[in-house]
């Protein structure tokens, strides 16, 4: 009822999820991430537990492949399961259960998977993998986005759209971006808005946040709202209105 894709910027060493469905609220299931430590999908008929425990193991240092077969081995419903994950060594693994409703599949490259099942057709995780392969100049949520984007023009979920999510972890078990479009009839627009809005604040905001190498994070707000008036002048001089629903106080 699902198709994702994980993946890691090798050069940012970021971890990121994108996923969209024919189902309420998918981002509160499928994807788990650690800062730059791993990510995870679990999904089709979901156990959440896998996409927990993997997330941790692999966290901690396991192989990709070796955390998959144990959670395999011990599912009775491994059959309805689909999972796809990078570790931190950027190692990869997959599985479809062969059980998962046609379209069912998954496709694994150097550090990125697409997979997903219930879908138009094979075309669709080919797409996604495709689009996310050819748009490497792009920054990688935008990369991600548009990889999804590749997948829904190609079909998509065979019973149509509900929602959708993009998650995106730096160095911190916390992530740099959570955004979810969880009923929505067009959820990967809605990520797309939800994203520029976030560029208006949120992201200047992100940057100062506390990491565990810098616990009190940026403390002095002359730089952060600095950043926030620059941002705010650049898109009036584009000619570009806020795509916010924030209201003002009456």
């Amino acid at each position: 009822m699902t198709y994702s894709i994980v993946a890691r910027d090798a050069a940012t060493n970021q971890y990121g999820v994108a996923v969209a469905s024919r189902f309420f609220a998918v981002g509160a299931l499928v994807p788990h991430l650690r800062g730059g430590r791993c990510a995870v999908a679990t999904q089709a008929f979901v156990n959440p537990l896998w996409g927990l425990e993997a997330a941790r193991r692999l966290a901690a240092g396991e192989a990709a492949d070796a955390v998959l077969a144990d959670l395999v081995a011990r599912d009775a419903g491994q059959a309805q399961r689909q999972i796809h994950m990078i570790d931190a060594a950027g190692r990869s693994a997959a599985h479809t259960g062969s059980d998962c409703i046609d379209w069912c599949g998954h496709r694994i490259a150097t550090d990125v998977s697409v997979a997903g099942n219930m879908l138009a057709g094979p075309g669709v995780v080919a797409a996604t993998l495709d689009a996310y392969q050819g748009n490497s100049d792009l920054p990688f949520a935008e990369r991600l986005m548009t990889a999804m984007e590749a997948g829904q023009a190609a079909g998509g979920d065979k019973r149509g759209r509900q929602s959708a999510a993009l998650r995106i972890h730096r160095t911190e078990d916390y992530p740099w971006i959570d955004l979810r479009a969880d009923d929505h009839p067009d959820p990967l627009a809605e990520l797309r808005r939800l994203y520029d809005v976030a560029g208006e604040r949120y992201l200047h905001v992100a940057q100062t946040m506390p990491t565990t190498g810098n616990f009190s994070g940026m403390t002095d707000r002359a730089p952060l709202d600095a950043a926030i008036a620059a941002e705010e002048a650049r898109r009036k001089a584009e000619g570009r209105q806020s795509r916010s629903f924030a209201t003002e106080p009456e």
